[in-house]
């Protein structure tokens, strides 16, 4: 079940991020993070009152630095959506993988095949290649930060791992994620000025940034709690295709073959890192 949880995951994130971009024509990307937590929130919250699930936990901590690096990837991942072509933004960002790697042998000091090394050394390679091509000099910051949400983002996915090893259910985990959104974002949401208006198409987009967000995030933690952690990262990579094909037909973003040799390269680095990878022991419900 864990790649079908990944594959809906991947698919899910892919359209949140058409909506992202479609929507930043119309806000600020400290609104769309700020939207992006409260919709989120809303939903589940919604999901909780109804069932009458109980939210109370004893894995305060571990919520607090899952939150907090999955906000902060949150942040640069949107603004890097906003200022650079979707693929190159969904590519950079789902570099995680490859730091995951890294966190497990240095960190985690988890046994990694030294063959791993040279699919990583592959995988940096291919960002090189992905940025030189299609990346204007104003486009540098927001290719910087589309790798600083992969960076990030690795270690949110550490601590998803751990809290479905402590028992976590997936609900919880993405309802104090979203907590952690809607209250890291209100400042800067608050700051930006007079706010923009939300007309009917906004609301859908909007609907769809929450509502497809909240869905990945189900998935992907259900993946993560259900197998290996890196098998989970790898098959992550999928977003990198379904985004390529959601920019080609709507907004007809061709990539130069560099381009399209430097995606490759990140995910052959990724998914290499991963089958030579100890795979991470699977919890059980």
């Amino acid at each position: 079940m864990q790649p079908l949880w990944m594959l809906a995951a991947s698919l899910l994130f892919a359209a949140m991020g058409v909506c992202v971009k479609l929507a930043a024509t119309a806000f600020t990307a400290a609104e769309l993070v700020f939207y992006r937590g409260f919709v989120s929130l809303l939903l589940l919250g919604g999901f909780i009152a109804w069932t009458g699930l109980a939210l109370t936990t004893r894995h305060w901590r571990m919520h607090f630095w899952r939150g907090l690096s999955g906000f902060v990837s949150l942040v640069a991942y949107f603004y890097a959506i906003s200022l650079i072509p979707l693929a190159a933004a969904v590519t950079l960002n789902y570099t995680s993988p490859l730091f995951l790697a890294l966190l497990l042998a240095f960190w985690r000091r988890e046994p990694i095949a030294a063959e791993v090394y040279l699919a990583l050394a592959a995988g940096f390679a291919g960002i090189a290649l992905l940025l030189q091509p299609t990346l204007t000099a104003e486009q540098w910051f927001g290719g910087l930060l589309g790798l600083a949400s992969g960076m990030i983002s690795s270690v949110a996915y550490l601590n998803v791992r751990r809290l479905g090893e402590l028992g976590e259910p997936e609900w919880r985990t993405v309802f104090y994620f979203s907590l952690f959104a809607s209250v890291g974002g209100l400042p800067s949401f608050i700051a930006a000025g007079p706010l923009h208006a939300i007309d009917g198409r906004g609301w859908l987009l909007l609907l769809g940034v929450g509502g497809f967000g909240t869905l990945a995030q189900l998935c992907m933690t259900a993946a993560y709690k259900r197998g290996s952690t890196l098998a989970a990262a790898s098959l992550a990579y999928t977003t990198v295709i379904f985004s390529s094909l959601f920019g080609l037909v709507m907004w007809h973003e061709t990539l130069p073959w560099r381009a399209w040799a430097g995606i490759a390269l990140i995910v052959a680095g990724g998914i290499a890192a991963t089958l030579r990878s100890r795979a991470a022991p699977a919890v059980t419900d």
